[in-house]
């Protein structure tokens, strides 16, 4: 038997291994991104990306991504892969953003779309089903959006997660569970957890959709909790006038959930079903998608030089987390350690530049003080 360190690390593996990735994306192979990645033409006036690393970084290679490069423009890119539905299985998105340039205003987010999405189109009123990252604006929008898109609307997380506001890479990650609950990490720290019923507003859906259904008839007995057994026909003696009314025995009723058969018990006993209505909420209309095949950045920027990089999307919260480690978690110290180094060498040099200046500037004072003399 192997010892209970081995066999839990034999477990570690099989369980990655069984991840599914559904897109990946790390930017390692140069300008081949072109081939993946498609500039939506709906617009002339639509800003342009270039593959880099920025100013400062942890890995010149690695840390290579997506970049905004014109001021004032909207932008509009994205990949394609094999269309799949999420349902029943968890849903994780992650990717890192870098705002270089100090973001004043603009969009920091990324966009999941449905597989029929004509991405030289992809505009502003394109549909998507989630929409989930930072957007900044000022001081009054620091905000971390998570939209999801259900009936036919957009409905936004009503908590208030804050983003980062530095210009430094950080790691987005949103998690989607089938039991309703999700995540939102920044870091790889939770920011925000909860229920996707509660946090975003649905339950008054739910409400509505409820009024909707047919009234079922009142019985003067529980029937929820009993039922009546169809039982045997009457014995052929048994004298109606003498013996009374044949009574069927009251059983108390077992468990029973749609789509499944009480063993051994026709449904045509049951006096009191439950009523189904398509209009009525289920858990997995509000975190399933049926035909995702698409991720882009669809956003605003009124400064560029944002940077996108380590797409991922799986259905497995440990690879995303591991996936994380390996990416951002290996270069985010030597990115801090290059601006700490660039931010110096910048204090230098104005120090030197001032010191140079200096000497001519009280110069100038000197010969100006003659004048005034010998006015």
């Amino acid at each position: 038997m192997a010892p209970p360190r081995v066999a839990l690390c034999a477990l570690c593996v099989l369980r990655v291994a069984l991840a599914t990735v559904y897109f990946q994306e790390e930017f390692l192979d140069g300008e081949r991104w072109r081939n993946r990645w498609v500039q939506s033409t709906n617009d002339s006036g639509f800003g342009h990306f270039r593959l880099s690393s920025g100013k400062f970084y942890g890995h010149k290679e690695k840390d290579k991504g997506l970049q905004t490069t014109q001021n004032s423009r909207f932008y509009a890119i994205s990949a394609r892969f094999r269309p799949f539905s999420n349902k029943g299985r968890t849903l994780v998105l992650q990717y890192t953003v870098k705002h270089e340039q100090k973001m004043d205003c603009g969009g920091g987010y990324i966009k999941v779309f449905p597989s029929h999405l004509d991405q030289k189109q992809l505009n502003r009123n394109s549909q998507y089903y989630i929409m989930f990252g930072p957007d900044i604006c000022g001081f009054d929008v620091t905000k971390v959006h998570v939209i999801l898109h259900f009936k036919n609307q957009y409905h936004s997380n009503k908590k208030t997660i804050r983003c980062k506001v530095d210009g430094f890479t950080h790691l987005y990650t949103l998690v989607l569970r089938p039991d309703l609950s999700y995540e939102v990490r920044i870091d790889g720290q939770v920011a925000e957890s909860g229920d996707i019923e509660y946090d975003w507003n649905l339950e008054s859906l739910k409400s509505a959709a409820k009024k909707t259904q047919t009234e079922p008839q009142r019985w003067e007995q529980d029937w929820d909790k009993q039922f009546l057994d169809a039982g045997p026909s009457a014995p052929s003696d048994w004298n109606s006038k003498l013996d009374g009314d044949l009574q069927a025995p009251l059983l108390q009723k077992p468990p029973y959930q749609d789509g499944l058969k009480a063993k051994g018990i026709n449904n045509d006993v049951w006096l009191h079903h439950k009523l189904k209505n398509t209009n009525y909420l289920t858990e997995y209309d509000l975190s399933e998608f049926e035909n995702i095949g698409a991720i882009g950045l669809e956003l605003w920027q009124v400064r560029s030089g944002t940077i996108f990089d380590n797409f991922l999307i799986t259905d497995d919260e440990e690879y995303a987390e591991k996936f994380g480690k390996a990416t951002w978690g290996e270069t985010k110290g030597p990115e801090k350690e290059m601006d700490d180094v660039q931010a110096k060498e910048e204090v230098k040099l104005a120090r030197e530049l001032e010191e140079a200046e200096l000497p001519l500037a009280r110069q100038g004072q000197f010969r100006g003080f003659h004048r005034r003399g010998e006015l």
